[in-house]
């Protein structure tokens, strides 16, 4: 009897360590949570980046946005951050590829119609409440445009905010 009683505290202590530390490997990413663009762009112009634990130890990013004129659009992906080429949803004939460069930085690699035609690093800064973009595309003619962007985490991260349902997506060659 007494040995039964030790068995079962000894697996009931056991599923417990596991669970927490599975609980932990899932929030310990510094990503997680809700990240807007910051933006002189008037309202309703606004773009929300979510991060948030998806399988054992990878990430889903979904992109909500409204543009100036009021066109809402959603798209996201998932990466277990191994360099290897997932499909965008939301995104028609997109896939993405997320390397990571140190324990700050990743390396977005977004390919269109079979060709890799933006590559961007992800900078999160140390106190981790900043993202740096820098966006590096390639047009078909090779040449190149670098733009930058900003976030900030969203107070109360980690909550979803909705913009409404998605609009159809809009494919524009990137010029």
């Amino acid at each position: 009897m007494y040995g039964t009683k030790l068995n079962r505290s000894l697996v009931i202590f056991a599923v417990a360590i596991l669970a927490s530390t599975d609980l932990a490997a899932q929030t310990d990413n510094p990503r997680f949570g809700v990240w807007q663009l910051q933006s002189d762009a008037p309202p309703p112009a606004i773009n929300i980046m979510t991060y948030e634990p998806y399988g054992d130890g990878g990430m889903k990013i979904t992109v909500a946005s409204t543009n100036a004129e009021g066109r809402k659009s959603e798209w996201g992906y998932v990466t277990m951050f191994d360099g290897v080429f997932r499909p965008v949803t939301g995104q028609e004939n997109s896939e993405t590829a997320v390397e990571i460069v140190d324990e700050r930085t990743t390396r977005i690699l977004n390919k269109r119609n079979g060709r890799v035609n933006q590559i961007i690093l992800n900078v999160l800064s140390e106190d981790g409440n900043t993202i740096n973009n820098e966006y590096r595309r390639t047009n078909e003619d090779g040449t190149e445009r670098v733009t930058h962007a900003v976030y900030k985490r969203v107070e109360g991260g980690g909550e979803r905010i909705s913009l409404g349902p998605p609009a159809p997506p809009l494919l524009v060659p990137i010029r």
